[in-house]
């Protein structure tokens, strides 16, 4: 297997995770379906030019953010905050499993998963 299968197939495991604990949770499936694809959003940073788009996508689409809201969620005992990070998790772990990466400055099929010049599906 090559690292980009590995990869993938680690974002599988994290997104069947995500769907285990949302459940786990008694998360509402109307509201996971509901804001599932929401961090997408972040492509209309892109009608602003490729570094713009590269870094509200990119914004959206590292753990960082999902780790601080988890987090949040933890020391609150909130359930609702705990179950938006699982669904953020859940998305950009998917993405990742279909083979979308954080997207470099040079433009949209460029990303961390794929070499300069290639797309990543």
């Amino acid at each position: 297997m090559n690292p980009q299968q590995i990869l993938r197939l680690e974002h599988i495991a994290i997104t069947t995770l995500c769907v285990f604990a949302y459940h786990h949770l008694n998360g509402a499936w109307w509201l996971f379906a509901l804001l599932f694809l929401a961090p997408d959003i972040a492509m209309l940073g892109y009608l602003f030019g490729n570094k713009i788009g590269a870094t509200t996508y990119n914004l959206l689409h590292t753990q960082n953010l999902p780790i601080i809201l988890f987090g949040v969620g933890m020391i609150l005992l909130s359930p609702i905050t705990t179950q938006l990070a699982i669904i953020w998790f859940a998305h950009i772990s998917f993405d990742r499993a279909i083979g979308y990466g954080l997207k470099l400055p040079t433009g949209f099929h460029q990303t961390h998963l794929s070499a300069a010049g290639t797309k990543t599906i």
